[in-house]
């Protein structure tokens, strides 16, 4: 339900983001300049877009800004109890952790094994995933689902921080989203935690947007994602219901979606899925014909979007039409991949409704039909038919057993040949197939080479260890016949 934090909090608030903002306002320029004196610039590469070396000190002064904010308003000891407290360890490891890595280089292995410490140490300060929906969850399940939450949201800001104000300018949006559900529902620790995050990323965007002078580096990007991670689980801390847990997801939409997408991608691909390359959303955007600051301002609009999304689902009395927005905002999610045209998902798309997945699944099981008549076969009368019968449902023209003695010809029709295919068995012997012009095989002919050499036997009665044994060599052979 709707809670007042009264007056003077919100004069509190806005007393703390000022602060914040002025902080980060002063102290990037400062930085940028220090950076630029001992060379620590982030230079130009092909994956890259920015055509000049920019320092890569953004970090430093949001972590700043932000923990003196912080910590103006937990003076005295700490407190358990405090939210702030609860997430500042844990940020000032994930901060120097990419701190590291963009003074040194460290390797993606190292990164991660920080990432976990910081996710580690903040589950042991109390700030974790308790509960899902009404469902309170165990120990050992809630410690493996905090640790995940958090490294998803730390490298979802972190691979999306590719052009000008964009990292920035994402973390704003879903802090913003989220400072406004606080305020909707009375939550002042989430309020608090919030508001000066999202006051120290405007002052950076000062000089981040395009044409950006300074960039976030690891140690902001890092930290961003790491906090939006824990100021997701403040908020469903105290709220029940299993669409609240949309809020934070959707406020995220944008980076996690990136995210979602270069993990499909690289396991479609056969490429590492910890790798780096070039087709992230941002990228896609510039390849459709966008500017840097176009493409930036389309992914802001999209997290405008979804900021109004997820507030809306917080709203009192959203049961009746959550759901339904909810759909709506993943069609429309659905929609912008679709406008990327990434080739996997078009090829994926193929394969399962064009006839591809068809074709797939009928040779695999013409194959495993094939497979076992070979396997089943007790005489060489029973193999042979076999065989044809393969041919017969494959396709091909003619099959020939050839052999020193009583040789084997079948031709199944009498279609142009324009290909063969031979089976070196063992003894000298060897099987022979031809098929049309119009298609090679409809089974894989490398496939089924294997099955048959390992069914066939020379004396059926007592196989030989090296006849029962022997490795099949194929030849293929293009004819001119199908030009």
């Amino acid at each position: 339900m709707h809670v007042n934090l009264g007056h003077a909090r919100l004069l509190d608030l806005l007393w703390l983001g000022g602060q914040t903002f002025f902080i980060a306002l002063v102290m990037t320029p400062l930085f940028r300049d220090i950076f630029k004196v001992f060379n620590i610039l982030d230079y130009p590469s092909g994956r890259k877009v920015h055509a000049r070396p920019v320092p890569r000190a953004g970090g430093i002064p949001i972590a700043i800004a932000y923990g003196l904010s912080l910590l103006s308003v937990t003076q005295g000891p700490p407190d358990p109890d405090s939210m702030a407290w609860k997430l500042l360890p844990g940020a000032l490891i994930i901060f120097c952790v990419g701190l590291v890595d963009d003074l040194f280089s460290v390797k993606a292995e190292m990164k991660l094994a920080g990432q976990v410490l910081a996710a580690l140490v903040t589950f042991s300060a109390g700030l974790r995933v308790e509960t899902i929906g009404n469902y309170s969850l165990p120990m050992w399940a809630a410690l493996p689902i905090t640790v995940f939450w958090l490294l998803l949201t730390t490298n979802a800001l972190n691979l999306i921080d590719g052009l000008d104000g964009l990292c920035a300018g994402m973390g704003l949006f879903s802090t913003l989203t989220l400072f406004g559900v606080a305020l909707l529902y009375g939550n002042y620790s989430l309020a608090m935690t919030t508001l000066p995050l999202a006051a120290a990323l405007a002052g950076f965007l000062v000089y981040n947007f395009n044409p950006a002078t300074v960039f976030l580096g690891d140690s902001g990007a890092l930290l961003i994602g790491y906090l939006l991670g824990c100021f997701g689980m403040i908020w469903t801390h105290k709220m029940a219901t299993l669409l609240s847990i949309a809020v934070p997801l959707v406020s995220l939409s944008v980076p996690l979606l990136d995210l979602l997408l270069s993990v499909i991608r690289r396991f479609l691909s056969g490429q590492p899925i910890f790798g780096a390359d070039r087709f992230h959303i941002h990228h896609r955007l510039l390849d459709r014909g966008l500017t840097t600051r176009g493409a930036v301002i389309t992914l802001y609009l999209f997290s405008a979007a979804a900021a109004g999304t997820a507030v809306l689902l917080s709203a009192p009395h959203s049961d009746g039409y959550g759901p339904w927005l909810l759909g709506a905002f993943l069609v429309a999610a659905s929609l912008l991949v679709s406008r990327l045209r990434y080739v996997e998902f078009h090829t994926v798309s193929e394969f399962i409704f064009g006839d591809v997945l068809r074709h797939v699944f009928a040779s695999r099981l013409h194959l495993s039909r094939c497979a076992a008549e070979f396997r089943a076969a007790t005489s060489e009368d029973e193999w042979w038919s076999a065989v044809v019968r393969c041919g017969q449902s494959a396709g091909w023209v003619r099959v020939s057993w050839l052999r020193l003695q009583d040789g084997r010809v079948d031709t199944i029709t009498h279609a142009t040949i324009g290909w063969t295919f031979r089976v070196e068995l063992a003894n000298a012997e060897a099987l022979l197939i031809e098929g049309p012009c119009t298609s090679r095989s409809q089974v894989p002919l490398e496939v089924i080479a294997q099955e048959i050499a390992s069914s066939w036997r020379y004396d059926w009665a007592a196989p030989t260890s090296e006849q029962a044994s022997a490795t099949p060599s194929v030849a293929a052979k293009q004819l001119t016949a199908c030009s």
